[in-house]
């Protein structure tokens, strides 16, 4: 933050006055787009918005499976105890500790084994009980003891699912890192980091403003990009190469024509692109 924001902190982890946004996703769909302050604990309100995301989805899904997904910053007792009760999974990151480590040192020992004698590195799983003494009770601990050439390099994760500690950490608690993606799209693509407004309200509205850009990038690519060279593509790449394009717009009483240049590189798939949004359910509802 650049200035005298309303509700603006200083922030000792990122050595800047900020704001603390929360996103939740599910796949490529967001959710939740909220601005917080920055005084707050990280996790702050993130059981709340999940009861209410919860209940919402039951209203629609009654049998849908839940699964909460978060780093460490997450990892709050309450919120646990509240999907215990509500049969909602989670597997949530969960920050090292020197009881932890203590724990995990027989998989890291074998680790450190067996890269020394192979010269790569070297991963093993393993799951434990664990309870923080500020837990209303012990809970299972994923373990991954990982050694490499620069050292060890150890995660804990704590869950309610079943299943092997690796195909947990792999194929799912991993697959955060495109939440990630999604948050960069938002900050860096669309803008969500103009927050200059003094008003805190205002800022909020702003947010919302690129959470509703991104709507339309994501229903573009879902939809409209589907099975092309850019089905995969980033917002800035969808933006540079199909919507910050030169045209000139011709309004007529019944329709509006666009000129686009005759060397656009990419005419052909806009006008498959332009085909398919105009025949999909949302388009057709939209015009009706």
């Amino acid at each position: 933050m650049h200035g005298q924001q309303e509700k603006r902190f200083f922030h000792g982890y990122y050595d800047h006055y900020c704001f603390l946004p929360l996103y939740v996703f599910c796949g490529g769909q967001l959710l939740v787009a909220y601005l917080r302050p920055a005084d707050i604990d990280g996790a702050r309100h993130s059981r709340a918005i999940l009861k209410l995301l919860v209940q919402r989805f039951r209203q629609a899904w009654p049998k849908v499976r839940i699964v909460f997904r978060g780093d460490s910053g997450f990892c709050r007792w309450k919120l646990m105890r509240w999907c215990d009760k509500n049969n909602v999974g989670y597997i949530i990151g969960l920050a090292r500790n020197p009881v932890l480590e203590r724990f995990a040192r027989p998989w890291m020992e074998a680790a450190k084994a067996q890269c020394e004698q192979s010269g790569q590195k070297q991963r093993i799983f393993g799951a434990l009980t664990y309870g923080a003494e500020t837990w209303d009770r012990p809970r299972r601990v994923i373990v991954k003891a990982e050694y490499l050439a620069q050292g060890e390099n150890t995660r804990f994760v704590v869950t309610n699912l079943p299943g092997e500690p690796q195909a947990l950490y792999d194929d799912l608690y991993c697959q955060r890192g495109e939440m990630e993606n999604r948050i960069k799209e938002q900050q860096l693509g669309l803008f969500a980091d103009r927050t200059s407004c003094h008003d805190f309200v205002a800022n909020q509205f702003r947010v919302l403003l690129s959470a509703a850009a991104y709507l339309l990038i994501e229903t573009l690519r879902r939809e409209g990009l589907a099975q092309t060279e850019l089905a995969t593509a980033q917002v800035t790449t969808i933006r540079l190469k199909l919507l910050k394009i030169g045209a000139r717009v011709v309004c007529s009483v019944r329709r509006i024509v666009l000129h686009l240049a005759g060397g656009y590189p990419y005419k052909e798939l806009f006008a498959q692109i332009l085909g398919r949004l105009c025949t999909t359910p949302s388009a057709v509802l939209a015009s009706g």
